[in-house]
């Protein structure tokens, strides 16, 4: 007869334990487990896939001083039970050198414990592409007979995260996510197209039904139209609209704008007026509404605060915090920014802390193929796949510079008649939102340049009468 051994330093008990040893006058202990999956391929090929597992543990310790209290952060991976003290030790004395945290609150309270606290931690494999590798492969034939060769890779990952408090709170979320990137090329390589789509699962992305759209972009491809630089009416995709807005919010905190150094700080006025936020300010015509919601179906986040260090939008002593649905800008006004505990005092606003999703909504019922139908009557129209290389060159404005990728398409009376050259752009997404004149159908969306960082998200597709279309971009 033999007897099987316990799995040994399981999550939840490696954070009692590290709450068990510190010494810290408080403690948060945040232990990440990851898996992911992943399938790539080439040329109509693929080439490799592979599964990995791994632990991060964070620990931060809190020190009361006569002038404050102060915080130490450390993270390391790979910990195991033998690991903790050292670790736990390093938390602390990083506390008692540091100065006092500016950010610095009563950890959050409340004898608040998950049900699955104590489960083992949920996993990925490569069982999560049973039926997309199939239909991946059909891909491969589809685009053989068609002509072209598919790039691309498709990788998921689930991360089980573990708090734990010194005040009490022991709570658990789990978080999927997937990404899928194709891209067609012509054989000669002069013709390229992109599409991207954001999951949870695998089992609502179908990679034929991609396939079909980037055989239509590559024939659109055919004709070549070079186009000078210029202001164009321009219908921006999901993908393009998210990339913006997701920077948009990145730039959006509370006690920046209110000291005067984003696009969201309202100047003083000249006469004794303070200088402030530019909330319940309209930013938009159109009846835009952008929030975050931790149970927006499909695009599902932590219902809580896990912050792994401070900064402008976060802070340690937040974690655990329940966050709820928050809308930024609500019909087109604006509504909140986001703040910490810490800034929210500072500023006198409301606690907003940023969640993990983003959705705009402007209650449009077009699909991006009827808004290409009615574009282009009265003068050309250029309709972009997706934007790259996104840099601030003003955040007084949140004037932002880019290039345009994978197609450009130029729109004549409702049809697309070529592809025209690449361009650098210099937009505001503010200034966007407050010249855009329709948006289309709201759907889930990969933001491409931010699809590392930022994937649940859903937008509709925008048309801007004058998006400035600041260069003629050469070779990409």
């Amino acid at each position: 007869m033999s007897t099987r051994t316990p799995r040994r330093n399981r999550p939840h008990e490696i954070v009692e334990r590290a709450l068990e040893l510190s010494r810290a006058d408080g403690c948060v202990v945040i232990a990440d487990e990851h898996s992911s999956a992943n399938l790539r391929w080439a040329g109509n090929a693929l080439t490799t896939n592979g599964v990995t597992r791994g632990r991060t543990l964070t620990v931060v310790a809190t020190v009361n001083g006569g002038q404050g209290t102060a915080s130490g952060v450390v993270t390391r991976s790979a910990v195991t039970a033998d690991d903790l003290e050292p670790l736990v030790r390093a938390a602390e004395a990083a506390a008692r050198d540091a100065g006092p945290a500016e950010d610095a609150q009563p950890l959050v309270g409340g004898e608040k414990v998950s049900a699955d606290f104590t489960e083992a931690p949920a996993e990925t494999s490569s069982e999560v592409f049973a039926a997309f590798a199939p239909a991946l492969g059909e891909s491969f034939q589809q685009a053989r007979a068609g002509g072209r060769e598919l790039y691309g890779f498709a990788h998921h990952g689930i991360v089980s995260s573990y708090l734990g408090t010194s005040s009490g709170l022991r709570l658990r979320h789990d978080q999927p996510t997937g990404t899928l990137e194709l891209n067609a090329k012509s054989p000669d390589r002069t013709r390229s197209a992109w599409a991207g789509r954001a999951t949870r699962d695998f089992t609502d992305v179908d990679p034929r039904e991609l396939d079909a759209e980037l055989s239509r972009r590559l024939g659109w491809a055919g004709r070549r139209i070079e186009l000078p630089a210029g202001r164009y009416d321009t219908l921006l995709p999901p993908t393009a609209v998210a990339d913006l807005l997701v920077y948009q919010m990145w730039s959006s905190g509370a006690r920046d704008a209110a000291e005067g150094r984003t696009v969201f700080s309202r100047p003083a006025d000249g006469n004794g007026s303070a200088a402030g936020t530019r909330l319940g300010e309209r930013l938009s015509e159109l009846p835009l509404t952008l929030h975050s919601d931790p149970w927006a179906a499909g695009l599902e986040c932590a219902p809580f605060v896990l912050a792994h260090s401070s900064g402008d939008d976060a802070s340690v002593f937040d974690n655990g915090l329940p966050l709820t649905a928050t809308e930024w800008m609500r019909e087109g006004v604006l509504n909140r920014l986001p703040t910490t505990r810490h800034s929210a005092g500072l500023t006198g606003l409301p606690v907003a802390p940023g969640i993990d999703n983003l959705l705009l909504e402007g209650g449009g019922s077009r699909s991006l193929d009827e808004m290409v139908a009615a574009a282009g009557h009265d003068g050309p129209t250029l309709l972009l796949t997706c934007l790259w290389y996104i840099r601030e060159v003003d955040p007084a404005t949140l004037l932002l510079t880019g290039l345009t990728r994978d197609g450009v398409y130029l729109v004549e009376r409702g049809e697309v008649v070529g592809e025209v050259n690449n361009f650098r752009f210099n937009e505001s997404p503010v200034d966007l939102l407050s010249r855009a004149v329709e948006a289309g159908r709201t759907e889930r969306t990969l933001p491409r340049e931010w699809g590392d960082y930022f994937t649940r998200a859903a937008m509709p597709a925008l048309r801007v009468p004058d998006f400035n279309m600041s260069s003629v971009s050469r070779g990409v």
